[in-house]
């Protein structure tokens, strides 16, 4: 008998409190190890050891998408100022990780790219516009100013950033400007000696000459004509960056464009368009061409063409030698004729009439007569013709009701319709990344440190050489009542398809701005080629 109790187990060893002790003790040792695991990866954070999202992009790290080198912190002033409430001061800054950034960048960042631009806007318009480029990779600005821009307030802000040159409409500028080679050429002697819109147009190519000349000068890479009312849509990329965009352009390219979308505006009262306005008429560029014409006429809303300014986008520049602008639209080449393609999904927004007092300002800048034969020496397009007319003869409250009527899109049905059809767009990325921007304190920062900033008024002009070659030559700008100008990898298609390769440059003139096809047009629908 005994054998048979030898041969069965402990019955000791299995009893129930020792299987109850055992799953307890693996249960603590689970619920443990990950509470450790947290709690030392939460003391590497706090001590630096890690790198996460958050820390990345905090202002200590200064490397937002595409820039990758640091920047000192702007000093903190206790100076206030109107420019500081209009735009936004913030005293609890919601969106920290632009606090105290100047955004000035290291040469190291590749491709180096400019803009230049001529502008009267104050700094309520200006600041969100540089530093808006600043954040996508721009990192030289070409200011050309006049009017409210070249006033001592603004003008001082502006210096004090780092990349932004300021050039003021001196007489030395026109005199220097009266003597560029363009007054010898033909390419933009259409607009010559003729008002307003011309005139500008023939000023906006002079100061372009000059940039080329100073951004060769700064080591430029890309440079870009742009308003003040437009802004750079480089998506497509990763990292919404324009940077990233021009450096996977292959070398052999010399022109890159960007076909613009228009905004659309929903109320009356904008006061800030880039914080305000999300939706946007599409270009035709980027539509099927069937989608174009089978709401062509929906779109119009009793307008004279599908948009209500130009349609014929802007475009990038590589420095090089004999480059020169055509038109504030295009670039060209004195030696060649550009290799040039256009984009399929980046833009230009083009933030056009967003507030009623464009009107206004538009008549306010131009004396001619209110009539139809007399606007034609004046602007270029028919919506600023008619906009004129109304603005320069109506009362007050007709001004509105026009606007309201051709302008904003009150239309619910209408709107929801065209935007489930494509023609209308909402983009956000501007609208977040200014508003971030100006709840951090960016802007009212860089108004109080410009206090200290001492002027370089008397520096830009004198530093210019116009030259049509890699040598500067002769000191030469431009006038603006004589009005023109002069000078000198694989592409990653599954994020930034080509629309089109160009190849056909037999116009040789100046491009002005011009409106998109219209029904009576019989144009092609566009290529979608890699």
């Amino acid at each position: 008998m005994a054998g048979q109790y030898s041969l069965r187990p402990n019955s000791s060893s299995t009893s129930p409190s020792s299987s109850h002790i055992l799953s307890s003790r693996l249960l603590f040792l689970l619920t443990l190890l990950p509470l450790t695991l947290a709690c030392f990866a939460f003391l590497l954070q706090w001590r630096g050891g890690l790198n996460d999202p958050v820390t990345r992009w905090s202002p200590d790290q200064h490397q937002f998408p595409g820039m990758s080198s640091t920047a000192p912190s702007i000093p903190s002033h206790s100076s206030r100022s109107d420019c500081v409430d209009l735009l936004g001061r913030s005293h609890s800054p919601a969106f920290s990780y632009y606090r105290d950034w100047k955004f000035d960048y290291g040469t190291d960042l590749k491709p180096k790219i400019c803009i230049t631009t001529s502008t009267s806007a104050g700094l309520e318009q200006t600041l969100p516009w540089i530093f808006f480029h600043k954040v996508i990779g721009v990192s030289n600005f070409f200011l050309f100013v006049e009017g409210k821009a070249a006033s001592p307030n603004v003008s001082k802000v502006l210096e004090s950033i780092p990349g932004v040159s300021v050039i003021y409409r001196t007489k030395e500028l026109e005199e220097q400007q009266a003597r560029s080679r363009i007054w010898n050429e033909t390419w933009l002697s259409s607009f010559f000696y003729k008002p307003c819109n011309h005139e500008l147009f023939v000023k906006q190519s002079l100061n372009m000459e000059m940039a080329i000349v100073m951004a060769r000068n700064a080591g430029m890479d890309w440079i870009i004509h742009l308003d003040t009312d437009e802004l750079m849509h480089p998506v497509g990329t990763r990292e919404y960056s324009l940077r990233q965009l021009l450096a996977d352009v292959p070398a052999n390219v010399d022109m890159v464009i960007f076909p613009n979308h228009e905004s659309s505006v929903e109320r009356d009262d904008v006061k800030e368009p880039f914080s305000e306005v999300s939706m946007f008429k599409k270009n035709y560029d980027h539509l099927p061409k069937d989608i174009y014409f089978g709401n062509y006429k929906d779109a119009l809303r009793g307008n004279p063409n599908y948009f209500l300014t130009y349609g014929n986008g802007k475009s990038a520049a590589r420095i090089q030698d004999h480059l020169r602008p055509n038109g504030a639209h295009r670039w060209h080449n004195y030696m060649k004729n550009p290799n040039e393609i256009k984009l399929e999904e980046a833009a230009v927004l083009h933030y056009t009439y967003t507030k009623f007092t464009d009107l206004t300002s538009r008549r306010d800048r131009c004396g001619c007569k209110p009539t139809k034969d007399d606007v034609k020496r004046c602007f270029m397009l028919d919506f600023d013709r008619a906009a004129f007319i109304i603005a320069s003869t109506a009362t007050e409250e007709e001004m509105l009701a026009w606007y309201r009527e051709r302008v904003v899109w009150t239309d619910k049905a209408l709107t929801l319709k065209l935007l489930r059809k494509g023609i209308l767009t909402r983009i956000y990325a501007p609208m977040i990344i200014i508003q971030g921007l100006r709840n951090s304190g960016i802007f009212s920062s860089v108004i109080s440190s410009a206090v200290h900033h001492k002027s370089a008024k008397d520096q830009v002009l004198s530093s210019v050489k116009i030259s049509n070659s890699s040598r500067p030559i002769e000191s030469g700008v431009i006038s603006s009542r004589k009005v023109g100008i002069i000078n000198r990898g694989d592409f990653q298609a599954t994020a930034r398809r080509v629309l089109e390769i160009l190849d056909d440059h037999s116009d040789l003139s100046a491009t002005p701005p011009l409106s998109p096809p219209s029904l009576d047009d019989d144009l092609p629908a566009p290529t979608h080629e890699y």
